[in-house]
């Protein structure tokens, strides 16, 4: 291998170019595209909660608005409640004030990732022909579809959340450090 190709992988890697693994060996078609998606929100999530100072998990942008962790374990409950509308069981009590009493870094952190596997693993389980089932979502008529797409887009939005939280402590993504600020 030469210098420039181990320098522009290292690159795609610290960047977040290079897909995960999860996402490399995703099946075809719509799972697959949503698994990607989904996984390169969820990997950044992940980053920027390692990141961000355990000090910083009480930091709010204001009064009623969530802090880091409130945002990092709504993220990864939505992941289970949501699926929930797709038939998908959660492993997790749902109920119990969690997304406020939760606030240890490395606790979040690994209720985060255990909420992303969660979500990757039923996203890789459901049969593509369940994709077009009808279920109720938030009082809703929708499909199974729709809710996969609606957990996908969950942790997308509160990724962009987390990137102002994070920049607004002077926490820089760890992907985007190494081309600059």
């Amino acid at each position: 291998m030469t210098t420039l190709t181990s320098r522009i992988l290292a690159l795609a890697v610290v960047t977040g170019v290079a897909a995960p693994a999860a996402a490399q060996q995703a099946p075809a078609g719509l799972k697959g595209d949503m698994l990607a998606q989904f996984d390169d929100a969820a990997m950044k999530l992940v980053q920027l909660a390692e990141a961000i100072p355990q000090d910083k998990y009480g930091w709010r942008p204001g009064a009623g608005v969530r802090s880091v962790s409130e945002v990092l374990m709504h993220v990864g409950l939505g992941d289970y409640y949501v699926l929930g509308f797709a038939g998908v069981k959660s492993p997790v009590e749902l109920a119990g004030g969690l997304e406020t009493s939760m606030t240890q870094k490395a606790q979040v952190i690994d209720f985060l990732k255990k909420a992303n596997d969660h979500a990757r693993a039923a996203i890789r389980a459901v049969p593509d022909a369940d994709l077009d089932k009808p279920t109720q979502m938030f009082g809703r008529q929708t499909t199974y579809r729709n809710t996969y797409m609606t957990v996908v887009s969950h942790v997308h939005e509160h990724l962009g959340q987390m990137i102002a939280y994070a920049r607004s402590n002077g926490v820089v993504p760890p992907w985007s450090a190494a081309g600059g600020q």
